[in-house]
């Protein structure tokens, strides 16, 4: 998309405005913006390396526009529910579609799609609005939302922070998105949770 900015642009903004860069783009981008996230967290994470941000304060800020996001996704889901899509969905990139979509999600993998999802560029930004509308439990909503997203804020910023330079150069030099850079990032992380979610259903119960 055209009106997307660069990677240039996204530097700057973090540069300039630091955490509260992070926190409003994280934020709107799990809404349903389009904002490539990995991409954003990346750029934080070489920031962070290379001395720009302040690590705990902008690890901070990213886990809390991830968890804002997700949350105000979930509020919307549980008051206006299907109302917000046919309404209003055309105007962020919400369809009915999509929604019907991550619904057979939760149903093969019940809430761990809340955690697994965030992983799922077309999906995180449908779990929490899914949610909402399924009326699940908001401490169940929680623990597994906020989990996950505690889990994709590391992983990204970590990738920024020990191959951010690398995985930038490497998009520079053959003119293609992070996004695909980071694609072994995204498979390794889900397969590592996928493999978590199986020991634990595995773990016999006292």
């Amino acid at each position: 998309m055209d009106y997307i900015p660069d990677l240039d642009t996204f530097t700057l903004w973090l540069t300039n405005y630091g955490s509260i860069a992070i926190f409003i783009l994280l934020a709107l981008g799990i809404v349903a913006l389009p904002i490539p996230e990995e991409t954003l967290m990346v750029i934080t994470g070489t920031l962070i390396g290379s001395g720009v941000l302040h690590p705990v304060s902008t690890f901070i800020a990213a886990l809390a526009g991830s968890i804002c996001g997700i949350t105000l996704s979930y509020v919307i889901g549980r008051t206006a529910g299907i109302y917000f899509i046919r309404k209003y969905g055309k105007w962020v990139g919400l369809q009915e579609a999509h929604v019907d979509k991550v619904h057979n999600w939760f149903e093969r993998f019940g809430k761990w799609t809340l955690s697994v999802g965030y992983f799922m560029p077309g999906v995180r930004h449908f779990t929490g609005f899914v949610a909402g509308t399924s009326y699940l439990e908001y401490r169940t909503f929680a623990l597994f939302a906020y989990t996950g997203g505690l889990l994709w804020v590391s992983t990204f910023l970590s990738i920024g922070y020990f191959f951010g330079n690398y995985c930038l150069t490497a998009c520079e030099n053959l003119e293609i998105g992070v996004d695909k850079i980071i694609i072994f990032a995204i498979l390794f992380a889900c397969a590592a949770t996928a493999y978590l979610i199986y020991k634990g259903s595995k773990t016999p119960t006292k």
